[in-house]
């Protein structure tokens, strides 16, 4: 650790109602660094996803800076965006949002379609990332046919296959059985450890978020350091 990969420096976020302004991140700041995992709570309208949005890329801020990995993405625009998060940026969804009709193989690839690689060369990166997540004899199945952690696992290796800046994370065990949950925060740790990779996840689970290195409480727009033990036992 060490370098900043994340930087929010006195973000807002409002959006309007006709006439009523609707303040959703208040004057927020946060330095994440690389290598961290982070999780983010807090009640539902906290802010937690818009601030997850703010870092992905995906929303930008009414005032304030965002600079992820050295580049100002606030002041970006859409094009330049869109780009920098194909090649920046792992997603990993509550509900995997896996193409049904495509293998385990080809939803990994779709990421790096984006991306000026050889085919030879997307086929050895994709090998990897389900290599990373245990699933390389089910390259070739669909996603009904694997169980839901299995298809999480799918979801993180199409996360990791650009070899992004970033893993952003939002209820990754949501819709997983304990046990499954247990088995994926596993692999994201292992994997945060193993590849260095800095991660940002959003949950709603206190034991989801006992593994992260730390907690972060977003209450009304605002962000309070919480010890992690207090979750522990939630």
């Amino acid at each position: 650790m060490g370098n900043k990969i994340v930087q929010v420096a006195d973000v807002h976020r409002y959006f309007r109602r006709g006439s009523e302004r609707i303040d959703v991140l208040n004057g927020l700041t946060l330095d994440v660094e690389e290598g961290d995992f982070v999780a983010l709570m807090g009640p539902s309208g906290s802010g937690k996803t818009t601030l997850l949005n703010l870092i992905a890329g995906l929303d930008r801020p009414s005032s304030g800076d965002v600079i992820i990995g050295g580049d100002r993405i606030s002041s970006m625009s859409e094009a330049q965006l869109a780009r920098w998060r194909t090649r920046n940026i792992g997603f990993i969804f509550q509900f995997y949002h896996l193409i049904p009709v495509l293998t385990a193989q080809e939803n990994v690839e779709l990421p790096l379609l984006l991306l000026s690689l050889a085919a030879g060369q997307r086929q050895q990166q994709v090998r990897t990332a389900l290599g990373l997540v245990g699933l390389s004899e089910r390259m070739q199945h669909r996603p009904g046919q694997l169980s839901g952690g299995q298809q999480q696992r799918v979801g993180i290796a199409r996360a990791l296959v650009t070899d992004p800046t970033l893993i952003v994370a939002d209820e990754p065990t949501g819709d997983l059985d304990a046990k499954s949950a247990g088995e994926i925060l596993d692999l994201l740790v292992e994997l945060g450890k193993s590849l260095k990779k800095t991660i940002i996840m959003v949950t709603h689970d206190p034991r989801a978020a006992a593994r992260a290195h730390r907690v972060l409480h977003l209450d009304k727009g605002r962000l309070v350091d919480q010890p992690a033990s207090e979750y522990e036992h939630a």
